[in-house]
């Protein structure tokens, strides 16, 4: 059974950065493609990266030049570091496992985690 914990969300400040974190569990974390999604409010959630089980990585174009994907397999855990954090940046960010779609389209939804909320606020 999949089970993702994210963390590291919270109140932060325009410009300031933040490290997300998903802890997982529950299946075999070094084979699995990790994706990251975010949903702003009041809109539907959007793609945001994807990383292999080598760690090759993918993003949306919206998310490549202030986002960064990275995992520790030996953790069982995958990280989204935000750079110069924006107010529309303010969204709840979910992990999930792969479930053999392509790199770019949302897993099945029990794959993914409950998330954690990052606002960005002055």
């Amino acid at each position: 059974q999949v089970h993702l914990v994210e963390s590291g969300g919270g109140l932060a400040q325009p410009g300031g950065s933040l490290r997300l974190s998903c802890a997982a569990s529950g299946f075999t974390f070094s084979s699995a493609y990790m994706v990251w999604i975010r949903q702003s409010p009041g809109k539907g959630p959007e793609w945001v990266a994807t990383i292999s089980p080598s760690s090759y990585k993918w993003y949306a174009d919206s998310f490549k030049s202030r986002f960064t994907i990275s995992r520790d397999n030996a953790e069982s855990t995958t990280y989204l570091r935000i750079d110069d954090l924006q107010l529309a940046d303010t969204a709840l960010y979910f992990c999930a496992r792969g479930d053999g779609g392509l790199y770019f389209q949302l897993p099945r939804r029990d794959y993914w985690g409950q998330g954690t909320q990052v606002t960005v606020s002055s």
